[in-house]
């Protein structure tokens, strides 16, 4: 992909932290320490980044519906974060779904299809980035044993929480027929998730989640020089050495092109 404007898109972060009594679901201690290195990383990656806190599912459904609708005609590339509780959901497409700070869900298959090559024409054959840091279910892994050395693991300290929460099956969706265009509707997406679904994805009170935290430190380390698959691939390595109970980070990519970033 050819990241030529400069900034080179819109980044839109998704920061829930506090929820309604009745949601029955935590505070998300530490997700303050994520979403300020993830502000400072797309800032310095060339990104025109907003952040918005503590929204009803309602008012995230606004903030997407209203970033689609965008003319994104001189930009390159459009990029969202969610940081919030999540749960396993039934899914035609994309698994997976995020809270709002009221308890209610959006699929994630839905907030995706909002950029799609159908719905938002401005970034058709544009790379759209989506990075999600919340639950797939509520599995906790213990991992299994191997007869190499592996990598030292960090005791589970009481600190580390998950952003787990009960399955709630949402209501029913069904099959978009197929676009008549000359590129697939879906294509040009990539979602990478904390964690695989139906499983919990870990979040420091102290240091933020596991999966923040790798992935700024690999975007730190390698986005001058590497692709975004190979940098997700060394998320998912880091993430997987930590921890008594286990995680690993992966995507799901539909990208045409090599995608990398704009480093200053």
């Amino acid at each position: 992909y050819q990241l030529k404007a400069d900034p080179c898109g819109h980044c839109l972060i998704f920061n829930n932290v506090n929820f309604s009594r009745d949601s029955d679901l935590s505070t998300r201690a530490g997700s303050k320490v994520d979403c300020d290195k993830l502000e400072k990383r797309f800032k310095s990656l060339r990104f025109h980044v907003r952040t918005v806190q503590d929204l009803k599912a309602q008012e995230i459904d606004a903030e997407l519906r209203k970033l689609a609708r965008l003319d994104h005609s001189a930009l390159d590339c459009c990029l969202v974060v969610i940081l919030s509780h999540g749960c396993q959901t039934s899914h035609i497409q994309f698994p997976g779904g995020i809270y709002g700070t009221d308890g209610k869900t959006i699929p994630i298959e839905k907030i995706v299809n909002y950029f799609n090559g159908s719905n938002c024409p401005s970034l058709r054959g544009k790379p759209k980035l989506f990075f999600i840091q919340a639950c797939g279910g509520e599995q906790k892994d213990r991992g299994f044993e191997v007869d190499c050395e592996s990598p030292e693991d960090e005791a589970c300290r009481g600190s580390v929480e998950s952003d787990a929460t009960p399955f709630q099956a949402p209501p029913g969706n069904s099959d978009e027929p197929d676009a008549v265009a000359s590129l697939p509707t879906p294509g040009d997406i990539l979602v990478s998730y904390s964690t695989f679904p139906g499983f919990v994805s870990w979040r420091d009170k102290l240091s933020g989640s596991w999966y923040v935290e790798m992935l700024d430190s690999v975007l730190e380390q390698y986005a001058h020089s590497e692709d975004l698959l190979t940098m997700l691939v060394r998320v998912a390595s880091a993430v997987s050495a930590k921890g008594t109970y286990k995680q690993i980070p992966g995507c799901f990519n539909f990208l045409r092109k090599k995608f990398f970033f704009m480093c200053k």
